[in-house]
C-alpha cells in the first residue's frame, strides 16, 4: 500500500508531527473517510522511511485525539463521526488564524487592520476561483 505521505528532512518539525499533520489533512479533505483503514505501522514506516517508533507515536497521538481508532489484531482506522473532517478543518483554521493574529500583534497591527487584510485576501481568492 502506498500511503503517499512524505517526510521532509528539511522540515524542522519532528517526523511524527509531520505524519500527524498529513493524516489529519487527508481526513479533513475527505480522502480518508470514517472507517478507512490506515496503513499498518510497519508498512507506513517502510513507505516513508522512518522508524516504527515514529509511526507508532503518531498513531498513538491521533488515537488520543480521537482521530483514529486501533482495533487489536485488525489495524488502525479513521474514527467514526460525520463531523470529524469538519472538526479537523476548523482546528487547522484556528491554528492559522492564531498564527496570523500573533504575527499581526508582533507587527503592531490593530484588529481592524488585520480584519481588513483578511477580508481582502478572502475576496482575492474568491475572485481567482470564480
Amino acid at each position: 500500500m502506498n500511503s503517499e505521505l512524505v517526510i521532509s528532512q528539511a522540515d524542522g518539525r519532528p517526523m511524527y508531527l509531520q505524519l500527524i499533520e498529513q493524516i489529519r489533512r487527508r481526513i479533513a479533505a475527505g480522502d480518508w473517510p470514517a472507517g478507512y483503514e490506515l496503513p499498518s505501522i510497519r508498512v507506513l514506516a517502510a513507505d516513508v522511511r522512518v522508524s516504527v517508533i515514529t509511526v507508532k507515536r503518531a498513531y498513538l497521538e491521533l488515537e488520543r485525539e480521537g482521530v483514529i481508532v486501533t482495533r487489536q489484531g485488525k489495524g488502525s482506522f479513521v474514527a467514526d463521526g460525520e463531523d470529524l473532517g469538519r472538526r479537523l478543518q476548523q482546528r487547522e483554521l484556528e491554528q492559522h488564524l492564531a498564527a496570523a493574529a500573533e504575527l499581526a500583534y508582533t507587527l503592531g497591527l490593530d484588529v481592524e487592520t488585520l480584519e481588513a487584510r483578511l477580508r481582502e485576501t478572502h475576496e482575492h481568492i474568491a475572485k481567482r476561483r470564480a
